[in-house]
């Protein structure tokens, strides 16, 4: 009966993944211990899988997806109130967005348990921006811009070649600084590898409602940060915002 009971989720096993630290990069790993505690009744587990994940906006709301995925392969049998520790690696790719504004990134660990409701954990996730990103926000800065939000947006036919099925907008204002009066905003979009961050520039152009429709105060254009070098970037972006502003 009790087999039963735990293949309906009562009295099933649980989990509970517990990371060394909720603060992460990307291009680091994390460790982490995932505790499998038994529930009522033997149970045999046949993987546990780990999912980095987000959720991104669309135009019927909101979405989520998988950063990264990957398997713990190995059978295990858990005892009624018994518990297993397991350690483990978990990776933070490049590509995994930045917690910023409306932006959430979590772990979620489940086990596969046949012929029952599989236990979930889920750990979210606070992601700060890797040393080549940071510089572009202190860059732009620099220039008189402020951070005005940060959000995912669905991205299905992948325009900036990230893999995904969305990418991470930010939004900046120019408060001060160069381009305050001629520009409404700035929107950049991250594309990033461990040799290169590929920085897609979107520079809307302050004008009347015309050219707001037609959408012709708008230019896009890309430029690529290789170090971490504040004032070098600073000086590119502006170079390549004065271009359309």
């Amino acid at each position: 009966m009790k087999k039963v009971l735990a293949s309906v989720g009562i009295g099933n096993a649980s989990v509970d993944t517990v990371l060394s630290s909720a603060t992460v990069t990307p291009g680091e790993t994390v460790d982490a211990e995932v505790n499998v505690s038994g529930g009522s009744a033997e149970q045999e587990v046949g993987a546990i899988r780990f999912e980095l994940e987000t959720r991104y906006a669309t135009e019927d709301g909101y979405e989520e997806a998988d950063i990264d995925r990957f398997t713990l392969t190995e059978d295990l049998t858990i005892e009624p109130d018994h518990e297993e520790t397991r350690a483990v690696e978990i990776e933070i790719p490049y590509g995994t967005p930045v917690t910023l504004g409306n932006v959430d990134v979590w772990v979620e660990t489940e086990l596969d348990i046949d012929w029952a409701v599989d236990p979930e954990d889920k750990d979210s996730l606070d992601v700060q921006p890797t040393p080549r990103l940071q510089a572009v926000f202190e860059a732009m800065e620099d220039l008189g811009f402020s951070f005005r939000s940060a959000e995912c947006e669905a991205d299905p036919y992948d325009r900036y070649g990230t893999g995904n099925r969305f990418v991470q907008e930010f939004e900046f204002r120019p408060q001060a600084g160069p381009f305050r009066g001629d520009l409404d905003e700035v929107e950049l979009v991250v594309a990033e590898t461990p040799e290169k961050l590929t920085l897609f520039v979107e520079i809307d152009r302050r004008g009347g409602l015309l050219s707001e429709l037609a959408e012709t105060d708008e230019s896009k254009t890309s430029l690529t940060v290789r170090d971490a070098d504040v004032d070098a970037i600073r000086d590119d972006l502006e170079r390549t915002i004065s271009k359309f502003a």
